[in-house]
């Protein structure tokens, strides 16, 4: 949010803040990528079936050869996203790669045309006004901690 708040473009996920921002900003104006939160649940029920891209099989044989460093350093990474053993890959790196390389080139795209992406960090600041502290504050002590303000005394 302090991103949006300072006109900074935001690529992510289809979750959390970035459902907020996209609310106040326009879903439009928002790179999104990767499954919906309602979906996350079946999908990791289904991880034994599921057929990585092979961009991304790519990848990894990459990181596992060393390209990017000490291969045994990564190992436990990789491992951990990619040699799909029951309960690997816990956040579906795999599952939102192919779309997250098709929302890369999106904002690639968007980022050489300087007036549209000047337009949308206008349109991110703009839409920011909901994230400000004084009403987080405000929510959290009528709704969370049940107090109220007190009235300074002359």
């Amino acid at each position: 949010m302090k991103f949006q708040m300072n006109g900074c473009l935001i690529l992510g996920t289809w979750d959390g803040a970035n459902i907020e921002i996209a609310e106040e900003t326009g879903v439009e104006e928002v790179f999104v990528f990767g499954v919906k939160a309602e979906e996350i649940n079946q999908l990791r029920k289904e991880r034994k079936d599921f057929k990585t891209d092979p961009r991304w099989n790519e990848l990894m044989a990459d990181i596992e050869g060393g390209m990017f460093g000490d291969k045994e350093y990564f190992k436990p990474l990789v491992d951990s996203v990619h040699n799909m053993k029951v309960g690997n890959d816990w956040f579906l790196l795999a599952n939102d790669f192919a779309d997250y390389l098709r929302a890369q080139e999106e904002v690639d795209a968007c980022y050489k045309d300087q007036a549209e992406w000047t337009r949308r960090s206008i349109m991110y600041t703009a839409g920011s006004g909901k994230f400000s502290s004084d009403r987080t504050i405000r929510e959290y002590a009528e709704d969370i901690w049940d107090v109220a303000p007190c009235r300074p005394s002359a």
